[in-house]
């Protein structure tokens, strides 16, 4: 393990610079890190707006508390999330198929990138910025990102940290396209507090389960507003998988205003039809507390299930990370750990190669490509079992 002191930037006579396209987890796990170690970063995000009201919830993992630990946010692990005991399959009619003791804590979107953000110098977190191309010079050592806007950032490096699908990844690798594996992800957030009693039966607490013909429902409880992990303050998310054709796919893409969106459409965007539908469904698929949970809750929202491995994360001073790089299935609880491990090691290779940047990006790249891929195949086997029940 490298030694994670900042070096002196200025040992070499020049601070090497950053640029990270894309402001959500991936580029702020990255900059937070890369800042930490004696870079300059300046992160540019496409949105105008804050982040901070997008829904649902992370299994809370090692690689993320590392990357607290090493920029210095030291938090109890319990004020990270909320716990869960047991791990509970229900049965059509609602009752027990089995349990296994699995203590874990799950957390929310908000609650990681809130407490990221507070590790950044927002001087250098610039919005409204929309990446057109990226440039490198002939001797492949300097990097320039051009934005609609008209203005440009140079560096040493640039990160691709803009998600599944990446303007960075498209441009420098444009046959590296992410596949529909063939079902959705339903999702909801509902009050802990709005939770009758027959809702909680077996569910309150756990981590919930629950298997038919093509569709997969979970849930836990998560922080709620302001990052809540009171009881009673708190939410129950859920993803309900449902095996869906390209087609249907097309039109639950279709969003409550007329937009057609490829592959998802976020809370309160969803046309209305399509509560109606989930409703329909949960009668003829759901055990009862799963049921009654999915027509409680006010907003659902939806992602088709995708996949991609890249085969190439680097090229001259420009790589990607995170989803721009691999999309995991969220089955693998995979995708946060993937943007922090892709950080982490990308901090700790420019750390022991602090005057050959090259040589720290070639160590760099083969073991996540191949952790990107493994990711990728078991996603895919649990997906195929789950969804398609094939082995």
């Amino acid at each position: 393990m490298a030694h994670h002191s900042p070096v002196n930037p200025e040992s070499s006579g020049h601070q090497p610079r950053a640029i990270i396209i894309g402001g959500s987890l991936s580029g702020l796990f990255v900059g937070t890190l890369l800042r930490q170690i004696g870079w300059k970063v300046d992160i540019y995000e496409r949105s105008t707006g804050d982040f901070d009201s997008r829904g649902g919830g992370i299994v809370l993992q090692p690689e993320v508390l590392e990357v607290f630990r090493r920029i210095g946010i030291n938090k109890h692990r319990k004020a990270w999330g909320v716990p869960s005991m047991d791990r509970v399959v229900l049965d059509r009619g609602g009752n027990i198929r089995s349990r296994r003791y699995a203590p874990q804590i799950q957390t929310s979107w908000p609650l990681i990138y809130g407490a990221l953000k507070s590790a950044f110098d927002m001087k250098h977190y610039h919005q409204d910025k929309t990446l057109t191309h990226v440039e490198q010079d002939d001797g492949l050592r300097h990097v320039t990102a051009y934005f609609e806007d008209g203005s440009e950032a140079s560096g040493d490096l640039l990160v691709g940290a803009d998600g599944g699908n990446s303007q960075v990844r498209s441009q420098i690798w444009p046959s590296q396209l992410p596949g529909y594996a063939g079902y959705l992800a339903w999702r909801g957030l509902l009050p802990e507090s709005a939770m009758t009693n027959s809702m909680r039966s077996e569910l309150h607490g756990n981590f919930g389960f629950a298997n038919n013909v093509g569709s997969h429902i979970l849930g836990y409880l998560v922080p709620g507003a302001g990052n809540s992990i009171w009881p009673e303050e708190r939410l129950y998310n859920w993803v309900w998988y449902r095996v869906a054709s390209a087609t249907l796919l097309e039109q639950v893409m279709l969003d409550r205003d007329g937009r057609q969106r490829a592959y998802s459409v976020p809370e309160g965007r969803l046309a209305a039809r399509w509560r109606d539908y989930l409703h329909k469904e949960a009668g003829s698929l759901l055990p009862p507390q799963f049921q009654e949970i999915v027509r409680a809750t006010d907003a659902p929202f939806v992602q088709a299930v995708r996949d991609l491995a890249v085969d190439k994360m680097v090229t001259g001073r420009v790589l990607i990370l995170g989803d721009a790089a691999s999309i995991p299935r969220p089955h693998t609880a995979a995708s946060t750990l993937k943007a922090a491990a892709n950080a982490l090691s990308l901090a700790d290779a420019l750390q022991a190669n602090t005057t050959d940047i090259d040589a720290a990006l070639a160590s760099w790249e083969p073991r996540q490509v191949a952790f990107g891929k493994q990711l990728l195949m078991q996603g895919m086997r649990t997906g195929k079992l789950l969804m398609f029940h094939q082995a």
